[in-house]
């Protein structure tokens, strides 16, 4: 199945109408120690033995830095582990600070 992507400012919109979403952070500790928006963090080389504990009736919303460690995550959980509803923030937490929180301390 094809990947499909979110804006920041599409993600702000559905997290404020209380949409089911699982926000999952899949970058690293120290890199979610610096910034975070609320969210499960599982690091990427985790993720694999922690999904059957994801729900698979929500829409898997995968965010890392800049969006590209993203892509193969997703790619996993929806082709792989047969997720039926992966998204991936575009531009990752980078795009969340320019179009949302300026406030976040990410480079």
């Amino acid at each position: 199945m094809t990947l499909k992507n979110i804006s920041a400012t599409e993600l702000k919109q559905k997290i404020d109408a209380n949409e089911a979403l699982f926000l999952l952070d899949i970058r690293e500790d120290y890199e979610r120690e610096a910034a975070h928006i609320p969210s499960v963090h599982i690091p990427m080389g985790e993720v694999s033995a922690k999904a059957a504990e994801f729900p698979k009736d929500k829409e898997i919303v995968v965010i890392c830095r800049s969006g590209r460690r993203a892509v193969p995550v997703a790619d996993l959980l929806l082709n792989d582990l047969l997720f039926p509803n992966v998204t991936i923030l575009e531009g990752g937490l980078l795009a969340w600070k320019q179009e949302i929180d300026p406030s976040l301390d990410i480079e």
